[in-house]
Formats: C-alpha cells, structure tokens, sequence
C-alpha cells in the first residue's frame, strides 16, 4: 500500500475507526498523490519568471485557444473555460454550492460536512461511492422502485448484492417498516449496510413526508447503535422539486453527524436543479460521524476522492463549472427558477387530476406522487412492455416498463395542457389490449 494511503488510513482511523472499516480495499488503497498536480499548484504561487509545469499550451499570458472556439464563447474569459479545473472543481463554484446547501437546508447550519467536490454529474458520484465504499458481497439496501442504473453502477460494476424492500405501503404511504426490516437483515448477515435514498425517487416520483423521514432516519440510528456501519446515500437528483406534502430539505440534513457509525454522503447537481442535464456538474458531500467536528476524517475523504477522479477522469469539465457560477450569481437565478418549478408543478397537479377520472379505474391504478419528473401506473390488465410497444407503433407515444405492471410516465416532458391527451391515449392502448 502506498504511504499516502497509510497516512490518510491512520487519519482516518484515529478519528474514527468506523469509517475506515467502511471504506473498501479500493477505498483504503486511495489517496492523491504528490506528483504534476501537486508540483503545479505550488508553481502556480511561486513561478513567477517561468511555470513549466502543467501540460497545456500557453500563449500572451493566457490559455492557448482557437478563435472559432472563443467566437462562440466571447462571453467568457479565456482562462474560466480553457485550462483544466482543479481535481476537487473551482474552489469558488464548490463555495457557493456549498452556500446553496445552507440556504435550502436549514437543518444543516449546525452540522458538520465537507466542502462539496466536483463531480461529472450526479452518477460520476455514485460511482465514486462504489469504488469508495463498496465490496463485492456488500449489501445495498434500496426499495422495489428504485433507478435501474443503481444495479449497473454498484452490482456490476463494485460487487454489490441488492437488498430490496416493498416501496409502498398498501396505504400508500412509504414503506419505513419494510426498510427497518430490511436493513435489518442485513445488518445482522454483514455489519455493514449501504443505505441509499433517492428522492423525489425515480420512478416513483415520491418523496416521502416529514413523518416517515423522520423514521427512516430512526431506524437507521437504531441500526447503527446495535453496531452496524452504515454507508447513508442521498441521491438528490431531482432536490427541490417537491410539489405537495412532503420533506423539503435533503436527508443529508437529519442523517448528518447521526451516530458514530453513520456516514452520510450526498449526491446532488445542478443537472436537474437547474434544468441543465449536459452540462454534467455533479457534487459529492460528507457528514462523518457525531456532532463532535471531524476535519481529519474529512480531509482524508477528500482526498482519497480527488485520488478516484484522479485515476478515472483526471478533473471535471472547466466551461459548465464556469457556466454554473454564472448562473448562481446571477440575481435573475431565483426568479427564473421559481418559475420553471411553477410549470413542474402545474403538470405534476394536472397529472393528478387527470388520473383522479373513474374512467381509468379498469385499467389501472397509480403510485403515490408528489415530486420530481416522474410517476407511475400500476396495470391491472396488460403486460407493461406490450403496452410500451404498443403505444410507440400505434399511437406514437413514448414510456418506460419497468416489469410486468408499471409503466413510467415523465410528466417533466409533457405540456399541461397535453397530459389529458396523453392519457387517453394510454388509456385506448391499454383497451386495445385488453
């Protein structure tokens, strides 16, 4: 093991020894390493004859560039899109977020986290969650409903075995009892869960209310305190987008400096919050442990963070961090924001209404919704695939199976007054069928 690693580790475990027994062998083997990078930020302050150090081209002071490039991007300068972005991202791109986190979480003013790192949008993150934390044979605890990508990221490519739980109740509430139960077992086979919650939760689009937040994280601190390390996972792809009765702060807040055997990690970006899906801008943040600070535990994370961007990707894209900073400091951001969630939430409600027609009740039934891009029908009577097929070729209208009874329908993408429409036309498809 490199003596980087070891001194991140002995970090690490004299702080809290929890933690380092969750990282896994490619996790504990991590570190940053003190080699171009490193040399080139200590030449960037000091070199002030001649830096020969970072591989780009230079050119009257500045960034070498091509004109045709820089016609299309004169809005910028130069060195804010060209050169490369630090490993970790723009210091002050990763300031303001972190400003952002504060401003839309109250519950997180007194807790204790890390800076946000710079990741290449939201699954970059879990990813590095993967190699961070994940064995092959680990347990991940994720409900029925849960985003398909999760079984590619963590199963096959980190070894994770997938625990699910029922994701509703068949009151229609979420399923607390059934996550309880589920970590668990787990808790019990292993001694080590990875928790990941995902709201507003694709597919479903559900986010669960005040109330059963609050459970989960009790179940999750009872775990904790009968001795299992848990790995708590908020991804929060779609945070802020909650339309009727439900948490509006991220879980991070409650799950953070839970328990000593509690790290809780979030994934978010301004992908979907800011509605700019290619820019790719993600954010990995940590909250280790109690409420007592634990800087070294932290700034071991980190590092052995910047170490994984560093062997796979080297940094994140430099002109969509610039891109986002702008937009975060422009005093139109709110305004405008504000305004695009009015228009998800009227489809969301719309939607809502739409299905509240007796007229459906033969064919199906739907899950609970109430945030986010997405919600799902519950079939009573046709095979969802057929039912998917069928509306392409027939009527030309696009959705997503997922097993044999739901069918997927983003509302994200379709106008107010066009959701009646649409469906009715899942509804003739379904007749067709059936």
């Amino acid at each position: 093991m490199n003596p980087l690693a070891v001194e991140l580790n002995d970090q690490i475990k004299a702080t809290n020894p929890n933690i380092l027994e969750m990282l896994s062998d490619l996790g504990k083997n991590l570190f940053f390493p003190k080699g171009i990078l490193t040399q080139s930020a200590e030449a960037k302050e000091k070199a002030h004859k001649y830096n020969a150090t970072i591989g780009i081209a230079t050119e009257k002071g500045g960034p070498m560039y091509l004109q045709c490039f820089q016609d299309k991007l004169s809005g910028f300068e130069p060195k804010d899109i060209y050169p490369y972005a630090p490993p970790a991202g723009k210091p002050e791109l990763r300031s303001l977020w972190r400003e952002k986190m504060l401003s839309e979480n109250p519950g997180l003013q007194d807790k204790n986290f890390s800076n946000p790192i710079v990741t290449n949008a939201l699954t970059h993150g879990l990813s590095i969650v993967g190699d961070l934390f994940v064995d092959d044979g680990d347990h991940l605890v994720l409900p029925e409903m849960l985003w398909g990508n999760y079984n590619l990221t963590f199963g096959v490519c980190n070894g994770a075995v997938v625990k699910k739980y029922k994701t509703f109740t068949d009151a229609g509430g979420f399923n607390t009892a059934a996550f309880k139960e589920c970590l668990q077992a787990t808790a019990a086979e292993k001694g080590k869960a990875i928790v990941l919650l995902n709201f507003p939760n694709n597919p479903s689009g559900y986010t669960p209310t005040v109330a059963e937040g609050d459970a989960l994280v009790a179940a999750i601190k009872e775990v904790a305190e009968g001795g299992c390390n848990i790995v708590a996972i908020t991804d929060d792809a779609y945070f802020g987008l909650f339309y009727e009765d439900s948490l509006k702060e991220s879980l991070f807040g409650k799950l953070a400096n839970l328990h000593e055997r509690v790290l809780t990690i979030k994934l978010d970006g301004a992908t979907k919050e800011e509605f700019v899906w290619g820019f790719r801008t993600g954010f990995i943040t940590f909250a280790a442990g109690s409420k007592d600070p634990q800087p070294e535990v932290l700034t071991a994370l980190e590092k052995k963070t910047m170490g994984i961007i560093r062997a796979k990707i080297s940094n994140c894209p430099h002109p969509s961090q610039t891109f986002v900073i702008e937009a975060l400091q422009s005093p139109d951001f709110l305004t405008q924001k504000q305004e695009k969630f009015e228009i998800m939430k009227g489809r969301a409600l719309k939607t809502k209404a739409v299905l509240s027609s007796d007229k459906y009740a033969a064919s199906w039934s739907y899950y609970p919704f109430n945030s986010g891009y997405f919600m799902c029908l519950k079939l009573k009577r046709v095979d969802a695939e057929q039912l998917r097929l069928h509306l392409l070729d027939k009527y030309g209208v696009g959705a997503i199976s997922i097993g044999k009874t739901d069918l997927r329908i983003a509302f994200s993408c379709i106008a107010e007054e066009d959701i009646q429409e649409l469906f009715d036309l899942v509804h003739q498809a379904e007749q067709d069928l059936a």
